[in-house]
């Protein structure tokens, strides 16, 4: 009987070795699974900042460009506007004036 309580002490001692090791194991493994997660969302995170700069910059470049339109806008509606263009483009001058020509 001796004997028999022996060899079950001795199982019971190999099955906790044998049960703390695969606990063990599954810690390892849960915590390696972890890091890797916790890289590639450190490498999502950085490449969502860089495409946030990136659309900032591209909000600031538009908000410039309206600027420079709603200017422009306001330039075109303007009188001497409307007169250099009448000028230059259609040619049309007042009545009473008179138009130079160089010749080639």
């Amino acid at each position: 009987m001796a004997r028999t309580r022996q060899k079950a002490a001795y199982r019971r001692r190999h099955q906790n070795r044998f049960s703390m090791f695969l606990v063990s194991l599954v810690v390892v493994m849960i915590m390696i699974i972890v890091a890797v997660k916790s890289v590639e969302l450190h490498q999502k995170n950085n490449d969502k900042i860089q495409e946030e700069q990136l659309l900032d910059e591209q909000i600031a470049a538009e908000k410039e460009r309206a600027e420079e339109i709603e200017a422009f806008s306001k330039e075109v509606q303007t009188k001497g506007y409307i007169e250099s263009v009448a000028r230059e483009k259609l040619g049309l001058v007042y009545e009473d004036e008179i138009m130079f020509k160089e010749e080639d």
